[in-house]
């Protein structure tokens, strides 16, 4: 099934469309608690205050965590009277049939639909994919002008894209999700498509230069020419995260909610670590800095 919600909220002032079908933004990887829904969040709102139309799709209809986000942001707006936009959001829930290839299909078919849909009528679509492998996930990879995948800065979520050797931090192979992202890259490109920029958005980083830092940077550096993708960094751990998450705010709220939330240092520096991650993606002049398709084993 798919349920749509629009939050009929005003667009910004100076709105002006994109050309085009809408830009999509396919937050992805195959682990949970690295950042995705929270990501996604801030790019939607940070779209949303510079005019753009911009939807939101939830493809994680179990945990449901930016749907949730977006509700939250829906409750707490109409109960303090305040007007702050919010994208129109989506979910699509698991269909059950006798057959489960049928089920499949079904959920595909109704992905496809809904991002035709959304193209034609939104700037950007920012679609959020459940932390595990999924036929779902996949489909809406092959649909991504931008494909964001934040992980923690660690060997252990490092490992969502390749296994690295333990002496050398050399790539000793790649992983599912690397296939995965691969192949529909290629499939893309075989279409006649425009190519797939993939982004990996390191969060969590630390802010001492460590051995760990060091090896992390040698072993990202290897992964990103073989497979292509681009590096850029993504915001710190912070407490303000979790408690905005209850009130469905992003920091880039902050300002036009009175004194709900008290800014702090700590807070201003966070905007402007949102502010450095959106302008690394290159989304608003639709820019794909590397679009290559890699150089390692599985290269054509």
């Amino acid at each position: 099934m798919l349920c749509l919600m629009s939050s009929n909220v005003p667009q910004g002032i100076g709105f002006a469309p994109r050309p085009g079908p809408a830009h999509v933004i396919v937050l992805g990887n195959e682990k949970g608690g690295s950042g995705k829904s929270t990501t996604a969040m801030h790019v939607a709102v940070h779209l949303l205050r510079q005019g753009y139309r911009v939807g939101c799709l939830d493809l994680d209809a179990r945990q449901g965590t930016l749907r949730r986000y977006i509700k939250n942001r829906l409750d707490f707006a109409k109960a303090k009277g305040l007007q702050i936009a919010s994208p129109t959001y989506a979910v699509i829930e698991r269909v059950e049939l006798e057959s489960r290839s049928d089920s499949i299909k079904r959920e595909e078919a109704m992905l496809d639909a809904f991002i035709g849909e959304f193209q034609a009528s939104h700037d950007f679509l920012i679609v959020d994919t459940p932390g595990s492998d999924s036929s779902l996930a996949r489909r809406a990879l092959g649909h991504a002008d931008t494909l964001l995948t934040p992980m923690n800065d660690s060997f252990v979520d490092l490992d969502i894209l390749g296994q690295i050797d333990s002496e050398t931090y050399k790539v000793a192979r790649l992983s599912h999700y690397s296939e995965v992202v691969w192949e529909q890259r290629k499939t893309r490109a075989a279409r006649g498509g425009r190519a797939i920029d993939w982004v990996v958005m390191r969060n969590r980083l630390g802010t001492l230069d460590s051995h760990n830092n060091r090896a992390m940077e040698t072993a990202l550096g290897e992964l990103s020419a073989r497979i292509g993708f681009r590096l850029i960094h993504g915001l710190t751990e912070r407490v303000i995260f979790r408690e905005l998450f209850l009130k469905g705010l992003t920091l880039l709220d902050l300002r036009d909610v009175g004194d709900e939330v008290k800014l702090s240092m700590s807070h201003i520096a966070a905007r402007q670590e949102v502010a450095q991650l959106v302008a690394a993606l290159n989304l608003e002049d639709g820019a794909v800095t590397n679009p290559s398709l890699g150089t390692g084993r599985n290269a054509p």
